[in-house]
């Protein structure tokens, strides 16, 4: 065999291995255009999977459908609360009806917090809890029940959790989401373990991003500004960016082909893993 025909099946094994071809993916939290859960979308739709595009924002979620499929993927919208369980157990009834499968689930939903502790409200931090932790384990178990051995769809394969820098290192006016994403790695953990044992074929990994910009990134910014925690937008800003060694904020598609390759049999040994796309910031 020569080099190049080494090389070209080489290629055609890495192509294979990344493509999701035949998968069928849920995307929570993936209606606002400028967000990781968007980015996540489209990169596995462009990986060939079937996506559903699943939020509480309905019309922007269509449109993200919509570019999806105008791109040359396939892509449907689902309205779901991740709050409700009962809102999930449907959910994935209805993709498993409506598109034959359910293989990989991203539970990306999510919204900001700040304040500081001494001044939280009991109110806000269940709030932030309710979506950044509580909608993670809802999803996390009923993908667990739906993909094991005998559950609707019954193949296993992947679930992937939204993390963050903070889920590795505290930061300051910002407990209720650091506290979340802290616990959304270690609940990641538990999950991975259990699946593991009881031999379901689900893998189960913690996305890491780093400060991503996004919409609800910006929104962050304003709430603090408006707080009185920083003078302005920019501030904050400037200091997100000198935070990452690689000298920049990241981009939400940078995050989504990271999601492809957890999704992917290219991570076929990897569970209960935490994958830091974060420009350095933890290195330090």
């Amino acid at each position: 065999m020569t080099r190049l025909d080494r090389k070209l099946k080489m290629n055609e094994r890495l192509q294979r291995e990344f493509s999701l071809v035949g998968k069928v993916a849920m995307v929570t939290g993936a209606a606002r255009h400028d967000g990781i859960g968007a980015a996540c979308a489209q990169a596995l739709a462009d990986a060939g999977a079937k996506v559903v595009v699943a939020d509480v924002m309905d019309e922007q979620g269509r449109q993200v459908a919509d570019s999806i499929n105008a791109a040359g993927g396939s892509a449907v919208y689902m309205h779901l609360d991740v709050r409700s369980e009962a809102a999930w157990m449907r959910a994935i009834a209805d993709t498993v009806h409506a598109l034959g499968g359910f293989d990989v689930l991203v539970n990306n939903a999510g919204t900001t917090g700040n304040g500081l502790i001494e001044d939280l409200p009991l109110a806000e931090w269940k709030r932030v809890r309710s979506i950044n932790l509580d909608g993670v384990f809802l999803g996390t178990k009923q993908g667990i029940v739906a993909m094991r051995p005998g559950g609707v769809a019954g193949k296993g394969v992947a679930i992937i959790n939204m993390g963050s820098v903070t889920s590795l290192v505290g930061v300051a006016s910002s407990s209720s989401y650091v506290g979340c994403k802290g616990g959304v790695r270690l609940l990641t953990k538990c999950a991975a373990i259990e699946c593991g044992r009881l031999e379901y074929n689900i893998r189960v990994n913690t996305m890491v991003p780093g400060f991503i910009e996004t919409g609800l990134l910006k929104d962050g910014c304003q709430n603090m500004v408006d707080q009185g925690l920083v003078q302005s937008v920019e501030e904050i800003r400037e200091l997100f960016r000198s935070g990452h060694p690689i000298g920049r904020i990241g981009r939400p598609m940078e995050i989504g082909m990271g999601v492809c390759f957890l999704a992917s049999d290219a991570s076929s040994f990897i569970t209960g893993a935490d994958l830091v796309v974060d420009g350095g910031y933890t290195a330090q």
